[in-house]
């Protein structure tokens, strides 16, 4: 079979002004949910360029796909969205390059240490990583160094632990006021619903099912899929 072709990323080509968004995820693979997650988060924060993070060794993740593919698949999404998002969103393979387990705080110190400390970064997530967050590693330090801004989507279930909410209540503040600052603040923003997730889609694929990826999946990404011969169930995905 063909290796999959590098994709074009930028560790380091960061915007001369305006506030930075940093979306992490495994990306395994890359769906409409990510997207849409991301579209909404510039929009809400008025972000000057928002860079997705591939994880390299998620600590609190195991048999996700090879990196190479993870980064190939997300330079595809990227290609698709260029025409709505411009050449502000783009690939930033800094975590799957970094030896050993991937840390957010690690990657934040990377990121802060290269832009200096006036420039306003925010570390995008769903609701459901924010009520994970108390089991990062060094979750407390991430605001010193970054923003947070978590989606909120219509209808979603579930609360914070008390002492979670709590210390968000203390940062809350508005989306559009992340820019005014570098870090320190968290804000909630709202997100169209994607009825979609990584999990249903490798499943579907597992099962010789194409009704779902199709759906959410960008063609040159479920392409590359089936070219790779990825998520076949004889491959334990």
């Amino acid at each position: 079979m063909t290796p999959a072709a590098a994709p074009r990323t930028d560790p380091g080509n960061f915007p001369p002004a305006g506030a930075i968004g940093l979306l992490g995820g495994t990306f395994d693979p890359v769906h409409a949910g990510h997207l849409q997650l991301a579209a909404d988060a510039q929009s809400a924060l008025g972000l000057a360029q928002l860079r997705l993070i591939p994880a390299g060794q998620p600590w609190q993740k195991v048999h996700i796909t090879p990196a190479h593919h993870r980064l190939a698949m997300l330079d595809l999404a990227l290609k698709d969205q260029r025409g709505r998002s411009g050449e502000d969103w783009v690939l930033d393979p800094r975590e799957v390059e970094r030896a050993g387990p991937s840390y957010t705080i690690d990657t934040l110190r990377e990121i802060r240490a290269a832009v200096g400390p006036a420039v306003p970064l925010v570390w995008i997530m769903g609701f459901d990583q924010l009520r994970g967050l108390p089991s990062w590693h060094q979750w407390q330090s991430l605001v010193g160094l970054a923003h947070i801004a978590y989606a909120q989507r219509a209808g979603q279930g579930g609360a914070l632990s008390a002492p979670l909410a709590a210390y968000v209540e203390a940062r809350q503040a508005a989306p559009g006021d992340l820019a005014g600052r570098p870090a320190g603040c968290m804000a909630a923003f709202s997100m169209q619903p994607v009825d979609c997730s990584a999990t249903q889609i490798r499943d579907a694929l597992a099962a010789g099912d194409l009704t779902v990826p199709r759906h959410y999946l960008c063609p040159g990404v479920l392409g590359y899929i089936q070219a790779h011969q990825l998520y076949l169930a004889v491959n334990g995905q």
